[in-house]
C-alpha cells in the first residue's frame, strides 16, 4: 500500500514563494510517474505539474515560468517550488503517484493573498 504525505501549505502574499513536499511510501516511488494537482473552491482538479522516473517535466501552461517540480529519489520525496504565486493560486494541493494504480496524498492548502 501506497501512502503519500504532504507538507509545506500555507497563506502567501501575492509574490511570494512555498515548497511544497510529499514524501511517499512503498518501493515504487523510482518508476512511478509523480505529480501535483490542485483544486480550488468551485472547481474541478486540475494538472499542476508532472514528473517521470526518467525526468520528464510536464507544467500547465499557467504555472509555467514559476513553478517547478523535482524528485529525490533517495528520500522518496517530490517537491513542487512556487514562485511569483498570485491570488489565482489558491487551491487545495494534492500529490499524486501512478503505477500501476493511482495514489493521492491528502492535499495541503495554499493561500495567496492580494
Amino acid at each position: 500500500q501506497v501512502q503519500l504525505v504532504e507538507s509545506g501549505g500555507g497563506l502567501v502574499q501575492a509574490g511570494g514563494s512555498l515548497r511544497l513536499s510529499c514524501a511517499a511510501s512503498g518501493s515504487i516511488f523510482n518508476i512511478a510517474l509523480m505529480g501535483w494537482y490542485r483544486q480550488a473552491q468551485g472547481k474541478q482538479r486540475e494538472l499542476v505539474a508532472t514528473i517521470t522516473s526518467g525526468g520528464e517535466i510536464n507544467y500547465a501552461d499557467s504555472v509555467k515560468g514559476r513553478f517547478t517540480i523535482s524528485r529525490d529519489s533517495a528520500k522518496n520525496t517530490v517537491y513542487l517550488q512556487m514562485n511569483s504565486l498570485k491570488p489565482e493560486d489558491t487551491a487545495v494541493y494534492y500529490c499524486n503517484l501512478r503505477y500501476p494504480y493511482i495514489y493521492w496524498g491528502q492535499g495541503t492548502q495554499v493561500t495567496v493573498s492580494s
